[in-house]
């Protein structure tokens, strides 16, 4: 995967949850997609940087700054960036409105597709209960979250040394639990409530890390997913449909190197 190649082009890419400044961000996996996919636009759905753990502990290994210098090179090169912060960067939230680096900074905004449909994009997290009103279990959920990322990571480790591919333990357990599985479908619901008071087609998300296309109770609703476990993005092709790009499952089926042949050679 290491030779030049033209990106796969979409009208609109859509990214959350990246977690950068942890030890379970993927970040090189995230540089390789985003070698291989670029976009007239590129929403940056929240949750990019996590300043909840940099706070606490500060790692921002070298692949880190490539992901942010990789953005910034897109909004250099005349994407428009769009950066819409989450829960665990809220201290952009402070900048809404400005521009950094070529990179607009909103609170939420209105993503019109090449049919003319409106879409909210929203990180979520105004939604979630417990980020809302008791800040302190959603730190305490936040650190028993990071355990098990950590468990996740020897898991892999052991995985890679005898052969086997990346596998989420964490996201395998999150769809086992059903408590978190009814949470992620009242959050899937209230979300799609929220674009039907405001009159879109559609609502496009993160925060939950579960990747998602789907019509819920009228309304097209998309989760961005995640970064951190599935390594999963939406795009939107110049047609006006989406796709929602499982990279983490691509990556494991050797995708991205017929990805770069294709291009190599077309």
């Amino acid at each position: 995967m290491n030779a030049p190649t033209e990106p796969r082009h979409y009208r609109a890419l859509f990214l959350s949850d990246i977690h950068l400044g942890t030890r379970g961000c993927q970040a090189g996996m995230l540089l390789d997609f985003l070698r291989l996919h670029d976009a007239e636009t590129v929403y940056l759905v929240g949750d990019i940087v996590d300043g909840w753990r940099l706070r606490k502990n500060w790692h921002w290994p070298q692949e880190h700054n490539d992901v942010v210098q990789k953005l910034l090179r897109k909004a250099r090169k005349g994407a428009r960036v769009v950066y819409v912060p989450g829960n665990h960067d809220e201290f952009l939230r402070e900048y809404v409105g400005t521009h950094f680096g070529g990179v607009e900074v909103m609170d939420s905004c209105l993503h019109e597709t090449a049919g003319g449909e409106k879409y909210l994009v929203i990180h979520g997290d105004q939604f979630d209960v417990v980020v809302r009103h008791a800040r302190w279990l959603a730190y305490f959920g936040d650190w028993a979250y990071v355990t098990a990322l950590n468990v996740n990571t020897v898991v892999n480790g052991i995985r890679r040394k005898l052969g086997f591919p990346y596998w989420s333990l964490s996201a395998w357990a999150k769809l086992k639990v059903k408590n978190a599985v009814n949470f992620i479908g009242r959050f899937e619901e209230t979300l799609a409530d929220e674009a039907r008071r405001r009159g879109v087609s559609g609502v496009i998300c993160g925060h939950i890390h579960h990747a998602a296309d789907q019509e819920t109770n009228g309304i097209h609703y998309i989760n961005t997913g995640d970064w951190v476990e599935s390594c999963t993005a939406i795009a939107e092709r110049h047609d006006g449909t989406f796709e929602l790009i499982r990279w983490a499952d691509m990556c494991r089926t050797g995708v991205p190197l017929q990805i770069a042949h294709h291009q190599a050679v077309a």
